[in-house]
């Protein structure tokens, strides 16, 4: 659905993008982090025909950014990090603005489902200058998906939005989802991130890594779980020692914290072993490193390899 090849971006003598290489699957929600100034904006201008490569190449939907824009924009909706909307003219009034742009036959009728989609239906006739960040922000998404595109770029669609309208976006996204729809995310939200993407990009102006968020906690941090128990004497450590598969087993206080390949096919001899052993077993559950710690443990790695 979108593949770039050395995708590269350079202001003057600034290099904002870095020889990108990117193949975003249909039907994903792709993430895309990294810390301010990496180029994230930048990379999706060019994915939706608003700046021109200066090296490298990219397509959208097999179509080439550099000869296909004007098809490009028909098929793609683009929320950016600031709505940009006409204040002094109403939701409704904007929104037809754009459905003319785009030759929506049906405008009327695209208008009022987004715009009832998004909790906005009784205030269309308002200016937009009245509405609150996260009113503005739901209208700039309806003024995305108002031509129905089938791929969207959304750049920190939840910023600065308070937790009832970040959330409603969130739910929005995933609706988007399961309408099949290819959705390129922006975002400095980990958790977000975390909760709708398929997979995510670790971006700092060249590509870090890409995958899904349970692999990239595998890659960097491996699998871990936790067995609590009543009691935990050494000869409960000792007894698991003889299972392949088991990284290292670390006892604190009333847990064994068990470093392992492959939960699911472990876990059940390691439970076997401990019950043999007459352990109280109280509970078990895998140790879960955020994202976020993921994100600053390969930020700060790369980093440090560049130095």
């Amino acid at each position: 659905m979108i593949t770039t090849e050395n995708l590269t971006k350079k202001f003057a003598e600034k290099i904002a993008v870095d020889r990108l290489n990117l193949h975003v699957k249909e039907g994903e929600v792709f993430g895309f982090l990294g810390p301010n100034g990496a180029g994230k904006t930048t990379t999706v201008r060019m994915l939706t025909c608003l700046i021109s490569p200066t090296s490298g190449s990219a397509k959208v939907n097999g179509l080439d950014v550099r000869s296909h824009a004007m098809q490009i924009r028909k098929i793609t909706g683009i929320l950016t990090e600031t709505p940009g909307l006409y204040e002094n003219l109403s939701a409704e009034r904007n929104l037809e603005i754009f459905a003319s742009l785009y030759e929506i036959k049906n405008p009327q009728e695209q208008i009022e489902k987004y715009l009832r989609l998004l909790g906005l239906w009784d205030q269309r006739r308002d200016p937009a200058a009245t509405f609150s960040k996260g009113m503005k922000q739901k209208l700039a998404i309806a003024r995305a998906l108002i031509h129905e595109p089938k791929i969207v770029f959304l750049d920190e669609p939840t910023s600065a939005l308070d937790p009832e309208a970040a959330r409603l976006v969130r739910d929005f996204i995933a609706g988007l989802r399961q309408e099949g729809r290819t959705i390129f995310l922006c975002t400095h939200n980990l958790d977000e991130a975390d909760r709708l993407c398929d997979r995510i990009a670790l971006f700092k102006s060249y590509l870090l890594t890409v995958d899904t968020p349970a692999n990239l906690r595998a890659t960097v941090f491996g699998r871990k779980i936790v067995i609590h128990l009543r009691e935990n004497p050494p000869h409960l450590a000792q007894s698991l020692q003889s299972i392949s598969g088991i990284k290292n087993i670390k006892p604190v206080d009333n847990k064994l914290v068990i470093s392992l390949e492959d939960p699911e096919k472990i876990n059940p001899l390691i439970i076997r072993a401990l019950v043999e052993n007459s352990a109280d077993i109280q509970f078990v559950g895998e140790l879960r490193h955020s994202l976020e710690d993921v994100y600053l443990q390969l930020i700060n790695q790369k980093s440090s390899e560049q130095e």
